[in-house]
C-alpha cells in the first residue's frame, strides 16, 4: 500500500476525474447509514481546529497581561519628539481579565497566579486537541473501513453477475485493481487526506480571520508568504505527478519483465537465456530506478522551499514586531504590542503547516475521486447474460438438447456459429470435433448461457435457455474442463464444490467413481490435505481426475466434456472410461474430442469447420464418407490410435480439437 506521506501521495498517479459531483453523491449514499459517527467527526475537528487557534492567543495573553504589563498599558500612549502625547489605538493579543488600567499595579504573587493559570489552560487545551484529533481519525476511519467493506462486497457481487464475455474483454488484474488499489485511494482519502484538508482549510481560514481582526497591517505582513508558498507546492506538486506517472509506467515493465521470466522459466533454462534475461531485466529496472530518482527530486525539493519560505514568513513577522515594539512606534495607526507579536508568531507557524499538506493531499482526494468512478463504472455494467424479469426455475431437466438455427458471436459483426441445427435425445453422447476456431467450445458455451445467441435458439426439454433462471440451469449441468481450476483448499472441499450439501461418504463415492481415491489416500493427509495455489504440488491428471469427481458429484441432467482427458496416460484414462460410462448413463454428454476412444462411441459426431457443422453421423459411417471427417482422423485421430496400440501413451500425440 502507497504511505501516506507526501511522498506516497505523489506515487498514486493523479487521475483527473470527469464527474466529481457524481462520484462524490453517490459514495455520500455509502456514508448515510454512518452519518452520526461522520457528525462527531465534524464537530471534532472543530473542537481540535479550536484548540489550535487559542493557543497561540493564550500565548499572547500570557506576556501582554502577566510578563510585560507595563508595556502593554504603555502602548496606549506613543510619545513623538517635540510633540504632545498622542492616543494611538493599541493591539493586543487579547484582553486579561482584568482592567488594563490596572496592569501596572500587580503583584508578583498575582502575575505567577495568573501565569500558572494560563500554563494550566494550555495544557488542558492541547490534551483536549489531541483527544480530538485522535477521535477524529477514528470515526473517519470507522466510518470508511464500513464504507470500504460494503464497496468491496458490492464489487466482488457485482464480480460473480457479470457475463464471461466481459472477462474475455478485461484483464483480470485490472478488474482486481478496482477492489485493491482504487478502494485504497478511496480508504487513505476518508481516513487520512479528507480530515486533514478539512481540517487544514478550516485552521487557514480561522488563522487568517483572528489575525485579520486584531491587526489588519499586521496580519497582511505575516500573509505575505502565503501566496509563494502555495505557488511553490502546486508547481512541485504537479512536477512530482508527472514524473511519477513515468514511474508507473516504469514499474509496469519492470513487473511485466518479471512475470514474463518467472511463467517462461523452464523455456528460459532450456535455451540457456538466463544471462539475456538477466540483462533485459537490468535496463527495465534502471529505467525505473532513473524514474524514481527524477521523481523524488521534486518531492525532496518541496519540503525544503516550504520551510525556507516558512522562516521567510516568521522573520518578516519577527523583525517588523520586533521593530514597532522597541521603537515604541506605531503600524499603519496602531500600535502592536509584544504579546500581539508572539502571538502572530505562532500563528505563522500553525499557517503554513496546512498550505503544503492541502495541495499534497487534494491530489490524493482527486486520485480517489478517480478510483471511486472507475469503481462505479464496474458497478454500472450490465451483464450481456441476464435472467427475464418473468424467469422460471428450470423443471427437472430429462436430456434433450436443440440447436434451431443458432447464430453466435463475441465480437459484434465476427460470427462464430453459422446457423448450427442438432437435436440430441436423452442419454445420447454428442462428439464435437474440428479444427482450432471452429466453434466448437462456443457450442458448449452456450448450454449453460456462459453466453447468448444472437439469433436462432437453444432449447433444452423444449424450454429456450433464455426464458429460465440461469442458477437453477447451471444447476444441472455439470462441466469438465481440460484446464481444471482447483482452489487452495482441501481435497474433500474441492470436490464438494460441486455439491456443497455433500456428505463424506459422498465424496469420497465420487472419488472412487472417478478413480481419484487410489492417489488421494497416498496424501499426506489424504482427503484433508490442503492444495495450494489452482492445485499446484499435484500432476495435471490428478487435477482432472479431482475435477471429474467433483463433477460426478453434483450429479447433473447434463454432461459436458471440454477435453476432459487430455491430460492423463492411456491407463487412467481407460479408468475414467469406465467411470464415465456409468456416469453418462441416463445423462445427455457433450464431449469435445480428444481421444478417438471418446469418438467411437459417440452416438452422433459433429464434425465443425468456420462455425458450421459440414458433417454429421456415426464413427464408421463419417469414415465412408470420406470427407472432412475422414482426412482429420487420416491425419490424426489414426496416428493417435497407432501409437496408442504401440503400448505408448495416448496423449503423446496431441489433437488439434
Amino acid at each position: 500500500m502507497v504511505g501516506h506521506g507526501p511522498l506516497g501521495m505523489l506515487r498514486q498517479e493523479s487521475l483527473k476525474p470527469k464527474k466529481t459531483w457524481e462520484t462524490l453523491r453517490r459514495l455520500g449514499g455509502y456514508f448515510k447509514p454512518f452519518w452520526p459517527m461522520l457528525l462527531l467527526a465534524a464537530v471534532l475537528v472543530v473542537i481540535s481546529t479550536w484548540t489550535q487557534v487559542t493557543g497561540p492567543e493564550l500565548l499572547g495573553q500570557a506576556v501582554d497581561c502577566y510578563l510585560t504589563p507595563e508595556q502593554a498599558s504603555g502602548a496606549q500612549s506613543v510619545a513623538t519628539p517635540g510633540a504632545a502625547a498622542e492616543s494611538t489605538p493599541t493591539a493586543a493579543a487579547s484582553s486579561c481579565w482584568f482592567e488594563s488600567a490596572d496592569k501596572a499595579t500587580l503583584t508578583n504573587d498575582a502575575k505567577l497566579a495568573g501565569l500558572g493559570n494560563i500554563v494550566l489552560r494550555l495544557i488542558g487545551l492541547y490534551l483536549l486537541g489531541a483527544v480530538a484529533t485522535g477521535l477524529t481519525f477514528f470515526s473517519m476511519s470507522w466510518s470508511g473501513q464500513h464504507v470500504l467493506t460494503s464497496l468491496r462486497t458490492g464489487v466482488f457481487n457485482h464480480l460473480h453477475r457479470l457475463s464471461l464475455s466481459y472477462y474475455a474483454e478485461n484483464e483480470a488484474g485490472n478488474l482486481m485493481s478496482r477492489i485493491t488499489n482504487d478502494s485504497s485511494t478511496i480508504e487513505q482519502a476518508i481516513s487520512f487526506a479528507l480530515v486533514n484538508v478539512v481540517s487544514g482549510v478550516l485552521l487557514l481560514v480561522w488563522i487568517a480571520y483572528n489575525m485579520l481582526s486584531k491587526n489588519v497591517p499586521f496580519a497582511l505582513i505575516s500573509l505575505a508568504m502565503a501566496p509563494l508558498m502555495w505557488i511553490a507546492t502546486r508547481w512541485f506538486s504537479d512536477q512530482a505527478r508527472k514524473a511519477f506517472r513515468k514511474t508507473r509506467s516504469a514499474i509496469g515493465d519492470v513487473n511485466a519483465e518479471l512475470q514474463q521470466s518467472i511463467a517462461g522459466v523452464r523455456e528460459v533454462q532450456a535455451f540457456s537465456r538466463e544471462q539475456e534475461n538477466i540483462e533485459n531485466f537490468r535496463d527495465v529496472n534502471a529505467t525505473n530506478r532513473d524514474a524514481n530518482i527524477r521523481a523524488v527530486a521534486f518531492t525532496s525539493a518541496l519540503a525544503p522551499t516550504l520551510e525556507a519560505l516558512g522562516y521567510a514568513a516568521l522573520a518578516l513577522v519577527a523583525g517588523v514586531g520586533g521593530f514597532v515594539v522597541l521603537r515604541n512606534q506605531d503600524l499603519f495607526g496602531t500600535t502592536v504590542s509584544l504579546g500581539l507579536v508572539i502571538t502572530f508568531i505562532a500563528y505563522s507557524q500553525r499557517f503554513n503547516q496546512p498550505i503544503q499538506q492541502i495541495a499534497v493531499l487534494w491530489t490524493n482526494i482527486q486520485s480517489a475521486i478517480a478510483g471511486g468512478e472507475r469503481i462505479f463504472s464496474l458497478l454500472d455494467e450490465v451483464p450481456a447474460v441476464q435472467d427475464k424479469p418473468n424467469a422460471q426455475p428450470m423443471p427437472k431437466i430429462q436430456g434433450t438438447v436443440e440447436f434451431i438455427d443458432t447464430h453466435a458471436e463475441y465480437e459484434k459483426g465476427v460470427p462464430v456459429l453459422c446457423g448450427i441445427n442438432f437435436k440430441a435425445e436423452p442419454g445420447q453422447m454428442i462428439a464435437v470435433v474440428g479444427p482450432t476456431g471452429a466453434g466448437k467450445t462456443t457450442i458448449i458455451n452456450l448450454l449453460p448461457r456462459f453466453y447468448d445467441v444472437t439469433a436462432g435458439a437453444v432449447k433444452i426439454d423444449g424450454i429456450d435457455v433464455r426464458d429460465v433462471q440461469t442458477a437453477s440451469l447451471r444447476r444441472q449441468i455439470g462441466i469438465v474442463l481440460q484446464d481444471s481450476f482447483l482452489f487452495s483448499d482441501t481435497v474433500m472441499n474441492n470436490i464438494r464444490f460441486g455439491r456443497p450439501d455433500a456428505t463424506d461418504d459422498e465424496v469420497m463415492a465420487a472419488a472412487k467413481l472417478a478413480h481419484a481415491d487410489t492417489f488421494i489416500e497416498r496424501l499426506s493427509d489424504g482427503y484433508n490435505t490442503v492444495l495450494g495455489e489452482r492445485g499446484s504440488g499435484l500432476s495435471q491428471g490428478q487435477r482432472q481426475l479431482l475435477s471429474i469427481a467433483r463433477a460426478a458429484l453434483a450429479d447433473p441432467r447434463i454432461l459436458i466434456l471440454d477435453e476432459a482427458t487430455s491430460s492423463v496416460d492411456t491407463r487412467t484414462e481407460k479408468l475414467i472410461q469406465a467411470a464415465l460410462e456409468k456416469l453418462l448413463h441416463g445423462r445427455t454428454s457433450f464431449v469435445v474430442a480428444h481421444r478417438l476412444s471418446t469418438i467411437k462411441n459417440a452416438d452422433q459426431i459433429l464434425v465443425l469447420n468456420d462455425g458450421e457443422i459440414i458433417e454429421r453421423g456415426k464413427f464408421n459411417a463419417l469414415l465412408d464418407q470420406k470427407g472432412f471427417f475422414y482426412d482429420l482422423y487420416m491425419s490424426q485421430f489414426r496416428r493417435q490410435e497407432q501409437v496408442g496400440g504401440n503400448g505408448q501413451k495416448a496423449s503423446a500425440v496431441p489433437v488439434s480439437a
